[in-house]
């Protein structure tokens, strides 16, 4: 074997030069790598006895995708295109043998050999929409060549991986390998010498972009891309493909790549890839701080939110005790798991015997006395404090010693919840949001005597259960409902000015949002915290709730709802607010639309810089990546914070004070000194 760089190897198997990539923990096609496959392919190409050449990778996976640090920088040695047109070049057959994933510059290397073959786990996929970018190396050129132009536009548009049957079956790779990789790999190489089989090029297959593929392009030009530039310009290029000669399709590719790469879009979508990396960095635990043992878990709670917590552990294959107080409420709870787990085999996501296996982990109880043996034990009782310090209290003297006591709250003072126990340096927050199988933030909250293993523990455990792990401190709402409790507070305002809910809620849709917060009230319960004995009939959340308006599960709040839940403005609401008016002397007027963006952004900005002053957040980027999996803040606006610094903090600073609100001091000390939140 010889070492041709500090990543790449050049050995022989019989008549079979085989080229190793070896650059953990992925094999990035960084500088490094590129420099070396060329440097492998010419010496492969001058090897006499070599009648083929093997591309194969060590670790775990084949070449994940390009080094994104490298992007918008200016590069050394080998670039992309020159990699690619090497691959092109070689008069040897090139056969990439696939294990793990092969995604953007990995696939887009792997389309350049001139046969693939892959275990049957291997993933492919081209991910760039996901960074606000387009394949920039060939991908949408060679892929339809491959695939066909459905199949590519499908990969291309939404950036979503196939697994390799699929890829089998769309002629992306040409046989599945039933054993060792390499092995197989070589068979299969043999196999095309005696077949008398050499070189085919990709970029030479016209066979399946030829023909008329107008409805093609028109139907999936039509998607809602919900503000996204990337997918339609990964659509046009792909067209280019049907429409040009290779060379010129690869320059249409090239010119929107690099075009994408300077748009705003991919600055911030790029931005949040790097934040939520470095989202479980946490300054003052280091990453050798010792873990404890998460074997078995227990919940307090079978309603929505213990029985959606409960699924993400049974998930993992983390045996959950479920307790209730009621035997129908703990029926009825592991019912809706049952039928949540019924509903995804329906829909083809896993088998009936999955089901059973996952249920399989779920034990019902109704007392506290059966979570003796968990090492994890959340609460998801009611949001009052007096009922969170009786569950604690109780769960401090059934738990082991060195059990850890979580609290689901999404609002109350972890250390006044700590204080039920005799082991505060064991208690946190574990705020899930709901639905909580499926939304994949965690606000882990530290409390003032939290031990470090314990967040050391919470945060490698989110992403056992697949979540997003994002500490924060002690505060009310924590980051993500303090943040948006002044944004609420904000529309509530517009709201006795003259503005309807669903104004507001269109101009949040507008900026990027899923959801409206008064849809987003509709669908959470209007009667969520709320109590009738503290009503006083003067906000509309009121007047909803006294009239039984609580939302969609009642088919009426701020919107009226029909069978399947679509909403409409309701007449309803409207007379309830003009009566307010009426009743508070108000005196409506119309709120422009750039004037209700601002006053639900500024607060919500300025909130944030509020938390970081206190310390609540560890950086700014950890806010924009709760607001991203905790809210749907629009990922190519990159997040609240990232917002801000875009837009110039003496822009938020100034609306700030125009729409009276007391500024933060971080806010005002960064515009005097002319920085953003990413200097801090």
């Amino acid at each position: 074997m010889t070492a041709i760089n500090s990543v790449t190897d050049l050995s022989r198997e019989g008549d079979v030069a085989v080229i190793t990539i070896n650059n953990p923990p992925v094999n990035a096609l960084g500088q490094a790598v590129r420099d070396g496959l060329i440097a492998a392919l010419d010496k492969a190409a001058q090897d006499d006895g070599a009648k083929a050449i093997l591309l194969i990778c060590a670790g775990r996976t084949f070449i994940a995708g390009a080094d994104i640090s490298e992007f918008g920088k200016k590069l050394s040695g080998a670039g992309f295109m020159e990699t690619q047109d090497k691959f092109d070049a070689m008069k040897k057959p090139v056969v990439a043998a696939i294990h793990g994933t092969a995604l953007g510059g990995g696939l887009e290397v792997a389309m350049c050999c001139h046969y693939r073959v892959a275990v049957a786990s291997a993933k492919f996929g081209q991910p760039e929409v996901n960074l606000g970018l387009i394949p920039g190396a060939g991908g949408t050129q060679r892929l339809p060549r491959l695939t066909g132009v459905p199949k590519a536009l499908e990969m291309v548009a939404t950036g979503k991986p196939i697994g390799a049957p699929d890829a089998l079956a769309n002629g992306l790779i040409d046989e599945i390998v039933p054993g060792d990789l390499k092995e197989g790999a070589l068979a299969f190489i043999q196999k095309l010498l005696s077949d008398g089989k050499g070189a085919r090029r990709t970029r030479d297959l016209q066979e399946k972009v030829t023909g008329d593929f107008a409805p093609i392009f028109t139907f999936a030009k039509s998607q809602n891309m919900r503000g996204f530039e990337a997918p339609l310009d990964a659509i046009n290029a792909v067209e280019m493909a049907t429409k040009l000669p290779f060379d010129e399709g690869i320059t249409f590719e090239q010119k929107t790549f690099l075009a994408r790469m300077m748009s705003a879009q991919s600055g911030a979508l790029r931005y949040l890839f790097f934040a939520e990396r470095k989202v479980s960095k946490i300054p003052d635990v280091s990453d050798d701080t010792a873990t404890l043992p998460i074997k078995k878990v227990g919940v307090i709670g079978a309603g929505t939110m213990g029985g959606g917590i409960a699924m993400n552990f049974a998930n993992a294959g983390i045996p959950v005790t479920i307790v209730e107080m009621k035997q129908n409420a703990l029926d009825r709870g592991l019912g809706v798991v049952k039928k949540n787990y019924d509903g995804s085999a329906a829909k083809g996501r896993f088998t009936a015997e999955e089901v059973d296996r996952r249920m399989s982990f779920l034990t019902g109880s109704l007392t506290f006395e059966d979570l003796s043996d968990c090492d994890l034990i959340i609460e998801a009782v009611f949001e009052r404090m007096d009922v969170k310090k009786d569950v604690f209290a109780k769960l401090d003297k059934v738990a082991k010693k060195d059990a850890i006591l979580a609290s689901n709250t999404s609002f109350l003072n972890i250390d006044e919840i700590a204080t039920a126990t005799s082991r505060p340096d064991h208690v946190l927050g574990l705020h899930f949001f709901s639905p909580a199988n499926v939304m994949k933030l965690l606000e882990i909250v530290r409390g003032e005597k939290t031990a470090k293993e314990v967040v050391a523990t919470a945060m490698k455990l989110a992403k056992t259960i697949s979540k997003v792990g994002v500490l924060v401190g002690v505060a009310h709402g924590f980051v993500g409902n303090r943040m948006l409790e002044a944004r609420a507070n904000e529309a509530d305002k517009m709201l006795m000015e003259g503005a309807m809910p669903w104004d507001i809620d269109q101009v949040l849709l507008d900026f990027g949002y899923p959801m409206g917060g008064y849809a987003m009230w509709d669908l959470a319960g209007l009667d969520l915290g709320w109590a009738k004995e503290e009503s006083h009939s003067d906000t509309l959340r009121d007047l909803e709730n006294e009239a039984g308006r609580k939302g969609q599960k009642t088919g009426a709040g701020y919107y009226d709802y029909d069978e399947k839940r679509k909403a409409t403005p309701s007449p309803v609401t409207e007379k309830m607010l003009k009566d307010l008016w009426a009743k508070k002397g108000v005196s409506p007027r119309q709120i422009p639309a750039q004037e209700i963006i601002e006053r639900q952004i500024y607060p919500m900005i300025n909130e944030g810089a509020k938390i970081l002053e206190e310390g609540k957040a560890s950086r700014a980027s950890d806010i924009d990546i709760v607001w991203l999996y905790g809210y749907g803040f629009p990922a190519w606006r990159g997040g609240p914070m990232y917002y801000a610094d875009a837009i110039g903090l003496d822009t938020v600073l100034a609306g700030v004070k125009k729409y009276g609100l007391k500024p933060s001091a971080l806010l005002e000390k960064l515009v005097s000194e002319k920085k953003k939140f990413s200097d801090l």
